[in-house]
Order: C-alpha cells, then structure tokens, then sequence
C-alpha cells in the first residue's frame, strides 16, 4: 500500500507541476533508470544475502547431527558406566535440537535453551571426567567429540541470530518508495498499470526475502531432517 500511494503521490505532482517536456523527460527517463536500476541490485543483493544465511542454517543443522551421531559411537572409548549416561544424554540432547529447530513458540524456546544448556554441562562434566582420571589418546578422542557437539550448537545460534540488518531494510524501502514516486511522476495516461505492477513486484520481492532470513517466522524454514532422521535411529538402538 505504500508503495501504491507513493506512485499515486507521484502522479498528482505531476498534475500539480505540470507535464514534462521533451527534454526534461529525456534527463528524467535517464535518473529514472538509474534508480530502479539500483533498486534491483539492492534487491538481489540482500536475497542472496538472504538465501546464503539460509543455506548457512542448513549446514549447520546437518553438521550437528554429524557431531552429535559421532560423539555416540565415541563413547564407546570411555568406560561403560559414563558411556551408558553420555549415550543417554546425547539422546535427551539430540530431542531438545530437533525442538529448537522446529518450535515458533517464543517461551517454549527458552525452555530448550535452559534443558540444552544443562545437558551441555552434565556431558561435558562426564567426558571431563573420564579425561581426568584417564588421560590416554582413547578418551582423547570422547572429549574431541564433545567439544564438536558444543561447538556446532554454538555455530548453529549464531546463525540463527544473524539476520538482515535494519539498517539495510530501510535503505532498500526508502529507494523502493522513492522509485515508485519516480514512476507515478513520469508515467503517461498509458503507463498507468506500472502504478500496480511495479509496487506489487517490489512487494513481493520484500516479502520473500524477509520470509527466507526469518529462520522461525517465515515460511521458508530449515526442516532438522539429519537430526530427526539421526534421533530416530538412536532411539532404535
């Protein structure tokens, strides 16, 4: 609707001024295109931007379920009786990152951050542990593990937290706005239907990219697949 209105506020300026002639339209037609120009590459920057944070999650998540699946098996390195509860650990741990992944609930999140966070503490506490009283190459390569599970946690937050700055919308809405004027303007009695197609596109454009880099609202999101897929199998076992 704003973009709309600013094609709309465009074209009853030029009612108000007056027409361009021909020669203050040719320098206009030349500023008009350097605009919508520039709109474009600014659109198509922050969606690739966009998408590669998205790409970025989905790495993550499956990197994740990488770690978590290997330090399972590694625990066999330690004795049986802390490989028993690291193995029961990781299992409650790799259900609270399926959790986070899919839940849009903002109090529920917090909740699997505080489970998560205490589930790091124990299975740390027990690799830690273990690397005391044994400090051999073996037990080595448990707590090696463990620190990739924490790790990846720690990567995966971050790129969940890092989105598009507010700054950038707000440059790519004021030239967007300014565009339209630009077009309402300089539009001719036949040119009228850019009054519609020209704000819709840009909207449209707006409303993906901020669906994309949305990780939790939108509608375009990171299905934890490797890690259900991984759950699922460790349940099993």
């Amino acid at each position: 609707m704003v973009l709309w209105g600013a094609a709309l506020f465009g074209s009853f300026l030029q009612k108000m001024l007056g027409p361009l002639d021909d020669e203050a339209r040719e320098i206009f037609g030349f500023v008009q295109t350097a605009i919508l120009t520039l709109l474009g590459l600014i659109i198509g920057f922050t969606f690739s931007m966009a998408l590669d944070r998205y790409e970025q999650r989905k790495n993550y998540e499956e990197a994740e379920a990488n770690a978590i699946g290997t330090e399972y098996v590694r625990a066999d390195l330690l004795p049986a009786a802390e490989a028993a509860k690291v193995r029961e650990l990781l299992r409650s741990y790799l259900d609270q990152r399926v959790l986070f992944y899919t839940t849009r609930d903002l109090k529920q999140l917090q909740q699997i951050d505080i489970r998560t966070a205490k589930l790091q503490d124990e299975m740390w506490s027990i690799v830690e542990a273990g690397a005391a009283a044994q400090p051999t190459p073996t037990i080595a390569l448990s707590v090696s593990g463990m620190n990739d599970v924490l790790n990846s946690q720690g990567y995966t937050q971050a790129a969940w937290w890092f989105v598009i700055p507010t700054q950038a919308w707000l440059l790519m809405t004021a030239i967007a706005i300014w565009c339209n004027l630009l077009l309402g303007y300089g539009a001719r009695r036949h040119g009228r239907l850019l009054f519609l197609i020209v704000p819709l596109a840009v909207a449209l454009s707006f409303l993906l990219i901020a669906d994309i880099d949305s990780p939790r609202r939108g509608m375009v999101s990171v299905h934890p697949q490797n890690l259900i897929s991984l759950s699922q199998t460790l349940h099993a076992h």
